[in-house]
C-alpha cells in the first residue's frame, strides 16, 4: 500500500516547480512533512536547440528533474508522461491527476495557477485548471471514475491549494532559510536554465524573491494564491 504524502505538487513541466515552489517544498521537507511531485508532461520541446532529440531532450530533464527534487527532499516523483505542449483538458488526463491524489492523499495540492491572464503557456493553465477539477470534485466523488474503486483508490478531500506564478496573490511563503536549496535545485535544471541567458543565477533569483517580500519582516518568499476547502 501507497504511504500518504501530506504534499502532492503537480507541475506542468520539469523545473516549473522549482521556480515556481521549491523554497518551500524545501522548508516542508526540513519539517519532517512528505512530498511528492507529479510532472504532468516530459518536457521533449523544451529547447532552442536544433541538434537535439525530443527524446534525449525528455530524458535529460527527467533526469534534471530526479536531482533538483533529491536536493529538495522530495520523496517521490511521478512522471506522467504526456507529450510537452501536448495538454488537453480531456477525462482522461483529469483522471491522471485524480489517481494521484488519491493514491497519495494529500492534505495540500499545489500546481500553477491556470487563471494568469493572457501569455501563460498552454501547459500551466490546462495542468492548473485539471488540477483543480482533479481535487473538486472528481477525487472526492467515489461514482467520479469509477474503475478507481476497482483500483482500491477510495475517494479523498483535499485541504487546501496553493497557486504559483498567481496575479492573486494572498500568502506569502518565508523561503530566506530555504533560498539556498532552492538555488541549488534550480541549478539541476541545466537545460533551461542556460536558454535564460541570466549572467548571475543567483542573483536574479534573489531579486526576484525579495522583491516579494518586499514590505514583510523577512527577507525572500514565494508567492501563492491560497484557497483552503471547507467541505
Amino acid at each position: 500500500m501507497t504511504e500518504p504524502a501530506d504534499i502532492v505538487v503537480v507541475t506542468p513541466h520539469p523545473d516549473d516547480a522549482e521556480f515556481g515552489v521549491a523554497g518551500t517544498v524545501a522548508k516542508w521537507t526540513r519539517e519532517g512533512k512528505q512530498v511528492v511531485y507529479v510532472v504532468c508532461t516530459n518536457g521533449n520541446k523544451g529547447t532552442s536547440d536544433p541538434n537535439i532529440k525530443p527524446e534525449q531532450l525528455s530524458a535529460i530533464r527527467q533526469d534534471e528533474q530526479r536531482a533538483a527534487a533529491d536536493v529538495l527532499g522530495v520523496r517521490e516523483v511521478v512522471f506522467l508522461g504526456n507529450p510537452d505542449q501536448g495538454l488537453e483538458d480531456t477525462p482522461e488526463f483529469r483522471k491522471q491527476i485524480v489517481r494521484m491524489i488519491r493514491l497519495y492523499r494529500p492534505v495540500t495540492v499545489v500546481t500553477a495557477d491556470p487563471y494568469r491572464r493572457y501569455i501563460w503557456h498552454r501547459d500551466h493553465r490546462i495542468a492548473g485548471q485539471a488540477t483543480i477539477d482533479a481535487v473538486f470534485p472528481y477525487a472526492r466523488d467515489h461514482l467520479a471514475y469509477p474503475g478507481l474503486l476497482e483500483e482500491g483508490l477510495q475517494p479523498h478531500k483535499v485541504k487546501e491549494m496553493l497557486f504559483w506564478a498567481s496575479e492573486n496573490i494572498n500568502y506569502l511563503s518565508d523561503i530566506t532559510d530555504s533560498f539556498d536549496l532552492k538555488l541549488a535545485a534550480l541549478r539541476c535544471h541545466e537545460s533551461q536554465v542556460q536558454a535564460m541567458k541570466v549572467s548571475d543565477l543567483e542573483d536574479w533569483l534573489r531579486q526576484r524573491c525579495g522583491d516579494l517580500a518586499e514590505g514583510e519582516d523577512f527577507e525572500l518568499a514565494e508567492a501563492f494564491h491560497r484557497e483552503e476547502i471547507v467541505w
